[in-house]
This record gives C-alpha cells, sequence and structure tokens, in this order.
C-alpha cells in the first residue's frame, strides 16, 4: 500500500498522531497533544469542549510536519476515538454544548430509568444515559440539537462535513442492537424526544466516510481529497492494531479505563450487561469489559508522593505480591465493571507502617488487575478463550505491571512493537478502506502485515500464580463485604 497514512486517536487525556509509511512498513511520525477535562463541575460530571479535540488534531499535524511529514502526501486518514461521548450539533455544524464523557457518572439515575423502560440494563457510561440527562436537564439544548455524534465522528465531520455514526463506535450508544448491526427502533422511540430524527447515518468498514473537503483543508491541513475512512472507537482501532480482527487474541488495554476484548464471529450477549455485545470496525463483534480506574489510580499515588514512575516502580518491585494483606479497591470515579457508577474506593487491611509510596503503588497496580481479572471470569464465562493476553495502553510499558498481568491471569503477557495500538488501528484501516475500494475481498490481516509486530513476552511464574489466587479470593471477599457485589 503506497504512500503515507494517518492514524488520530482522540482520547480523554490526549490526541495522538502516527504518520505510517505503506511503502517501507513503518511509522515515520508521530505526535501527541495533552489536555484535561472541564474543571469545576458538579460531582461525577465529566465534561470536555469538542473544540480541544479539534486544536489537539490542528496541533498534531503541526508535529508531525515539524518532523518532516509532507501532509499534502497523506493519502487517507483513520479516526479513533474514546467511546460514548455525547456530541451534540445544531443544524449549522455549531457544537451546541461541551460533550458528556464516558467516564461521566452524573447520569446513573437517568441510566437506571432507561434500563426499566427498555428491560435491560443501560450502562452509566453509554451515550443513552446522557441523551435523557440533556433532554431533562437542559431542554432548550436539546431544541437546538439537530445531530447526536459520538467523538471519533465529530472529527470525521470536521473533515468531511457528513454526520454519521460508525457502526462499532455506536453499539456503544446504548441504542444499538449489535445483532443486527443497527439502532434499535424500538428503544430509540421508547426514548422520546425526537431521537430518532436527530441519529446520523451509519456507515460501516470499509465504507469510507468521503474525503478530507476544502474545509476540511483548510482546518487542519491535509489535502483536499484524500480518503477518510469510517474510523471507530478507541477499543475497535486498537483491536486492529493489536492484530485481534480475527477470534484468537485476547487484548488487555491498561489506560485511564480498563478493558479486556476479543474479536468474535457472533455477538457475545451478557444478560447482566456488565460485558459489552459490540460490534467492531472490521464488520465481527467485540465482546469487552470496561473497568474505570487504571492508570489514573497509580497517578494518585504518583501526585502524592512527587514521585517518578521508575523510582516508584523500584521500589513497588520489592514489595511482596499481595502486599502483606492490603487490598485496593480502586473505584475513585464509580465503577462500571461491577456496576456501581456512585461507589468510592476502599483500602482494606492497612497496618502500621502501610501508607507507604511502593505499598501503595503496588497495590493500586493489583487492585486494578484484580478487578479487570473479575470482569474476564464473567467474560470466560459467556465463551470467550483467554490463552494468552496482548497489553497495550500505558501501564502496558510498566515491567512490574506486566509481570503482575501475567500472575493475575495466569497466562502469557505479549506486549506490541508500536504502544499506540488505536491510532496505529486508525491508519490501517484507511490502507484497508483504500484497498477495498479496488478489491472488496481485501484483506485486512494482510493490509496490516508487517506493522503489527509483538515484542516481548512474560510468563506467569508459579509462585506468583499461587500467590494471586489467594489475593484475588480476598479481593472478591472484600467486594461482597463492602460493595455487596
Amino acid at each position: 500500500m503506497r504512500g503515507l497514512w494517518l492514524g488520530l486517536d482522540v482520547g480523554t487525556q490526549s490526541t495522538k498522531a502516527l504518520v505510517v509509511d505503506g511503502d517501507a512498513r513503518r511509522v515515520v511520525a508521530r505526535a501527541s497533544v495533552a489536555y484535561d477535562l472541564i474543571a469545576g463541575l458538579p460531582e461525577g460530571a465529566a465534561e470536555q469542549d469538542p473544540k480541544t479535540w479539534a486544536d489537539a488534531v490542528v496541533a498534531c499535524l503541526r508535529q508531525v510536519s515539524d518532523q518532516g511529514v509532507d501532509l499534502s502526501s497523506v493519502r487517507g486518514v483513520g479516526v479513533s476515538g474514546q467511546q460514548h461521548g455525547l456530541v451534540l450539533l445544531d443544524a449549522a455544524g455549531g457544537v451546541v454544548r461541551p460533550a458528556k464523557l464516558w467516564c461521566d457518572t452524573a447520569t446513573a439515575s437517568e441510566a437506571a430509568v432507561l434500563s426499566e423502560r427498555f428491560g435491560r440494563a443501560v450502562p452509566t457510561g453509554f451515550t443513552a444515559s446522557k441523551i435523557l440527562w440533556v433532554q431533562e436537564h437542559e431542554p432548550e439544548n436539546w431544541a437546538k440539537t439537530a445531530t447526536v455524534m459520538l467523538p471519533h465522528d465529530y472529527i470525521n465531520f470536521l473533515l468531511t462535513g457528513r454526520r454519521t455514526m460508525e457502526v462499532g463506535d455506536a453499539s456503544g450508544s446504548g441504542l444499538f442492537d449489535p445483532v443486527a448491526r443497527g439502532f434499535n427502533g424500538r428503544e430509540v422511540e421508547l426514548m422520546g424526544g425526537g431521537v430518532g430524527d436527530r441519529l446520523p447515518e451509519l456507515v460501516e468498514a470499509p465504507e469510507p466516510v468521503g474525503a478530507v473537503s476544502a474545509a476540511g483543508s483548510s482546518w487542519c491541513g491535509l489535502p483536499a481529497g484524500a480518503l477518510v475512512s469510517a474510523g471507530g472507537g478507541d477499543n475497535m482501532m486498537s483491536a486492529i492494531g493489536s492484530g485481534a480482527t480475527t477470534p484468537g487474541p485476547v487484548v488487555l488495554s491498561l489506560g485511564t479505563s480498563g478493558t479486556v476484548f476479543a474479536c468474535a464471529d457472533r455477538a457475545v450477549i451478557d444478560p447482566d450487561g456488565l460485558i459489552a455485545p459490540f460490534c467492531d470496525s472490521t464488520g465481527r463483534y467485540l465482546p469487552l469489559l470496561c473497568t474505570m480506574n487504571v492508570t489514573g489510580v497509580t497517578e494518585e499515588v504518583r501526585e502524592a508522593f512527587g514521585m517518578d514512575h521508575g523510582a516508584l516502580t523500584e521500589r513497588a518491585s520489592s514489595v511482596a505480591a499481595g502486599c502483606e494483606g492490603l487490598l485496593w479497591l480502586p473505584f475513585l470515579a464509580g465503577e462500571r465493571v461491577p456496576d456501581l457508577p456512585t461507589a468510592s474506593g476502599t483500602l482494606t487491611g492497612m497496618r502500621h507502617g502501610w501508607l507507604d509510596p511502593a505499598v501503595l503503588f503496588r497495590a493500586a497496580i493489583e487492585g486494578t488487575t484484580l478487578n479487570l481479572a473479575w470482569g474476564a471470569k464473567r467474560m470466560a464465562g459467556l465463551g470467550v478463550s483467554i490463552d494468552a493476553v496482548r497489553v497495550v495502553g500505558g501501564g502496558s510499558k510498566n515491567a512490574l505491571w506486566r509481570q503482575v498481568a501475567a500472575d493475575v491471569f495466569g497466562v502469557p503477557v505479549v506486549t506490541l512493537e508500536e504502544p499506540e495500538s488505536a491510532a496505529l488501528g486508525g491508519a490501517i484501516q484507511a490502507m484497508w478502506t483504500e484497498a477495498c475500494g479496488s478489491d472488496v475481498s481485501a484483506d485486512l490481516g494482510a493490509v496490516g502485515e508487517g506493522l503489527i509486530r509483538t515484542g516481548g513476552e512474560v510468563e506467569p511464574s508459579a509462585s506468583g500464580v499461587a500467590a494471586y489466587a489467594g489475593v484475588y479470593e480476598r479481593y472478591c471477599g472484600a467486594l461482597a463485604r463492602v460493595y455487596g457485589v
């Protein structure tokens, strides 16, 4: 696949860009721009101005241009984005209000209302509860709304002028039928407020959204006419960028949130709604669990003690597995798995001398990983086999965390050479979309060949597996005692 291809990942904490040389099969430039949530909001609310993402995209492209990339040579772009965020556009294409994000738990009561209305569990983080919140709390803003979009679709809109929603990302809206791969008409009607009239056209890869428009080119500097693929949610695009596009590989993502997901040929339906029955962004399915508290918990410790990751990791590595009884149930921002949207975190088993940065840092790593394992056991019970794990995200760079994950899950943990799997997935999807334009049977795996390379492998240790089997039982007991789970 000749030429340059751009992958963008519009996340919660930053936007990242990768430029891939399709001839050399390598990343030739990368960029990142960090940002924050809007400060001073009521407890549980989490919002960002979509302009923040747009400005970050432009800044990333300026960075890659400064690295010698000729933006006029970019043939196509694929956009990944944080899932579930509610972006409201008016008829003129203006943003009506700041986007309510996946980690916004202020909509817990609305999620409960919709769960009762629909007759199934609607997670607080999903978009539907945010729509109902705006209808009830800001009816004037809902009246201005012409289109409901998701974060990555908003960037696609800026690039092309086309209002769409990609199927994989849309399957996290809370209004989607994953088996039919379309909106659930009954539930859309039950939402009320004319939601159906505000949902955009669905697109599914390898169908492109379109091409960069003249206005899009003027906005960001990409050439008019460059292909814009359908893109997808960050988990869907990470699946592409980590090679999980056929059944088999299981991916563990250690970022702001934590996820465990795998490709499947059929929709995997959890009657309790803890395992999301997502569609992926390649025509298959992506059963996924998501926890809300991962690297944010370790960052709390690092910031509290003013230490860097290297020093903390070195000291925490000398602490025994299980922290001699200290458990951290890490629900600092509520939790999705288990379903505890208004919960706070708990430290249990504290003894004299344990308010130590090394002990707390290891307890944070262990607690977040144990919680992911709690969800993964449920996923395994629904038929998803977990024989090995590919680990991605910021936490995957930490050697101690990789070993803890291997010991807790009891399977080998494999790293990838490219840590930004979602941005890489965007670039690969754009290349695949282009290939399918001339050959509808073009193989996605072949397109990504040479770009997705595994790195090291961490084997579980016999002593670690044995130790964490007991720690896991204590973790489950603490969940039951403290939260009734």
